[in-house]
């Protein structure tokens, strides 16, 4: 292996090989304890240190890295206590996930560290987005985000390329090729030669370097980030590796051929540049093998420290308020100034005046710029705050929802808008696994509103008309918000905006130009978890949200010999139960009706809860209504007879006289 240490000094050297040794010692220990059963997983990165401390060593200590299973020599490069790393991997309390998540899976932002998730690819819109914050924000900084050869073929990898590229945010995407993914070769993975190959695609420099060569690394990579500084812009690395170890350890090798493993084994990246400073005479044998010493004793110190401390005892209460990140909202008084606007308008109102008072806040969609989004929500805001914070983007949900993660661990919040709700699926993994579980997992909330246009009654077919709120609110860490009038879409929307965690806000376009009501002008928080009764009565209550509670209201007029309660939930999590309970109690029979497709929706938590809570005071069985169990369909009299609408006069008058 050819090592040029021209212009790096002594120290350097000395340094990057210290760097490399500590991960390898400590490497060669867990093996060790995991055929112990002192830990559960390792997931080796021995052969691979190299990339891993000559990335991190290349840039600055305040610039973001965001490493993968096999990047140890990051973590410790960085000074992350070895007390606290090896807490983690034993699910102790002095860990950074405090026993919830493992190996890993966190990060510390004292050290400018992000750790990944298993699904991999949402890493690479975090980057994203620590990059566009960095060039919001004026920072000459960059970020570096780590994958394998595998983590290629992911979409986010490829959505993220394209972003990078037109947004030209300064971020380095390295690829550790190490010949397999688990056990599937390269050659079964990519068609291309080289993975570098890729960035011409995407109008992005590429490089392919050594990467067991650890000054190669860390040459290239220190050249390239200081260009990047001043002229920001992506760049993927490709290094040339290979995983000495299985995928994790009890995995195995048998798919490698001893022929391979034995090439790679000489050019293994540690013993390789020790044998360079020796043969240099830059280091002599008694000091590699007190550095040895001093680093196995500090590992073994750290490791009986870690295993004394106490396990985990479960606190229900301690594991449930880890889901949100608390803050004290001041409840605004109402406006004497107010005009009667419709749904739409107040929706526009509450961004208008959320990212005039924050100047950080930036929205993100397809088409929101200029045009002013499909629905017209944003249209002049561009104008008012500029492009940069109201930010046109591709068509790739994932990674601008990842983005505005990684948008959140810089403290800039976000509002993301869907197009259409249905579109949501296309971002499903960066919500439900990323996002959601942030605050829990390690303490980083995530400032991000998702703007759901939503619902049926516009004849736009299966893609266009979905209500699904329900794929969301059995996800622990996300809370949902369905307004159905203007004066609380505005309120509960900046409530939102302000909410340090991330919501899902549906907003039903039905609603958007048919609803009008008075809206007071300024500012102003509607409180989230607060039902409103709409229509008062004693026989019976109707419980309801979204487009649901119109149809209630227009329906109940039908009965003008019966007092019939409407209830509006508004949001659904954190949901009224003292409402409901309370309404349900006063009239005994209660319809539960919803836009949703009945099998699975949203409603049949409520009746479990009424059921278990209520089942007493009930004088006839609890009523669900909800649309047929079938995508909903385009034709106009299709779609209406989907609806349940037609049906609820009858299930009124047939609950009314039970």
């Amino acid at each position: 292996m050819d090592f040029d240490r021209t212009k790096i000094s002594k120290k350097k050297l000395i340094d990057l090989y210290e760097s490399m040794l500590i991960p390898r010692l400590i490497e060669e220990k867990m093996i060790v304890l995991l055929k112990q059963g002192k830990i559960s997983k390792w997931f080796s990165g021995i052969g691979q240190e190299a990339i891993s401390v000559g990335v991190t060593k290349a840039i600055r200590d305040d610039e973001y890295v965001l490493p993968m299973h096999r990047n140890l020599g990051v973590f410790t490069s960085r000074g992350i206590p070895l007390y606290n790393l090896f807490c983690q991997w034993q699910g102790k309390i002095d860990g950074f996930t405090k026993g919830r998540d493992r190996s890993f899976h966190f990060g510390a932002k004292e050290n400018h560290i992000i750790g990944m998730i298993s699904h991999l690819g949402p890493q690479m819109g975090m980057a994203c987005g620590i990059s566009l914050g960095h060039l919001l924000k004026k920072e000459k900084k960059l970020c570096v985000v780590m994958t394998g050869d595998g983590g290629t073929s992911e979409g986010d990898f490829h959505e993220a390329l394209n972003v990078a590229s037109v947004w030209k945010l300064p971020v380095i995407f390295c690829i550790e090729n190490n010949g397999y993914g688990i056990s599937t070769p390269a050659k079964e993975q990519y068609a291309i030669e080289n993975l570098v190959e890729r960035g011409i695609g995407y109008g992005i420099e590429s490089f392919m370097i050594e990467g067991n060569n650890v000054l190669e690394v860390y040459k290239n990579v220190s050249n390239i980030a200081k260009d990047i500084r001043s002229d920001p812009r992506p760049i993927i690395i490709e290094f040339k590796t290979f995983r000495m170890r299985g995928h994790e350890e009890s995995s195995g090798q048998e798919y490698v051929s001893q022929q391979e493993l034995d090439t790679w084994s000489k050019k293994d990246p540690v013993i390789q540049f020790e044998n360079y400073l020796l043969e240099e005479k830059l280091i002599k044998n008694d000091k590699c093998k007190e550095f040895s010493s001093k680093y196995s004793k500090l590992i073994d110190n750290e490791w009986v420290k870690s295993e004394l401390k106490e396990e985990i005892i479960f606190n229900e209460s301690n594991e449930l308020s880890d889901v949100f990140k608390t803050l004290d909202l001041q409840i605004n008084k109402d406006s004497n100034k107010s005009s009667n606007i419709r749904f739409v308008d107040a929706i526009s109102q509450a961004i208008h005046l959320c990212m005039e008072e924050d100047r950080d806040l930036i929205i993100m969609g397809q088409d929101i710029a200029e045009y002013g989004g499909v629905f017209k929500i944003t249209k002049g805001m561009s104008s008012t705050f500029g492009k940069e914070r109201v930010r046109n983007t591709p068509l790739c949900e994932s990674v601008v929802l990842s983005a505005s993660m990684g948008l959140s661990i810089l403290d800039i919040p976000s509002i993301v808008e869907m197009q259409f709700s249905d579109f949501v699926s296309s971002g499903f993994t960066a919500i439900v696994n990323l996002i959601s579980k942030s605050y829990y997992r390690w303490g980083q909330n995530a400032s991000i509103v998702i703007r759901m246009p939503c619902g049926g009654g516009v004849g736009a077919g299966p893609f266009h008309s979905q209500t699904n709120e329900s794929w969301f609110t059995t996800v622990p860490g996300l809370k949902v918000v369905y307004p159905s009038f203007p004066k609380e879409a505005k309120g509960l929307l900046i409530n939102s905006i302000k909410d340090p965690n991330p919501v899902l806000f549906f907003e039903h376009k039905k609603l958007y130009r048919t609803i009008t009501e008075d809206v007071p002008s300024d500012s102003y928080v509607t409180p989230f978890g607060k039902a409103i009764i709409r229509a008062e009565g004693n026989d019976m209550c109707i419980i309801t949200y979204g487009l649901g509670v119109h149809w209630a209201l227009e329906e109940v007029k039908k009965f003008p010999e019966a007092a019939i309660a409407v209830l509006d939930i508004n949001t659904l999590v954190p949901l009224d139960y003292d409402s409901i309970f309370d309404l349900v109690k006063k009239t005994g029979k209660v319809l539960l009706l919803q836009e949703d497709s009945r099998f699975g929706g949203f409603m049949g938590e409520i009746a479990a809860e009424i059921s278990e809570k209520c089942f007493e005071y009930l004088d006839a069985p609890i009523f669900r209504l909800a649309s047929l169990n079938t995508p909903i369909p385009f034709t106009a009299n299709l779609e209406e007879g989907y609806f349940p609408k037609r049906k609820l006069n009858n299930k009124i008058k047939t609950l009314l006289e039970y």
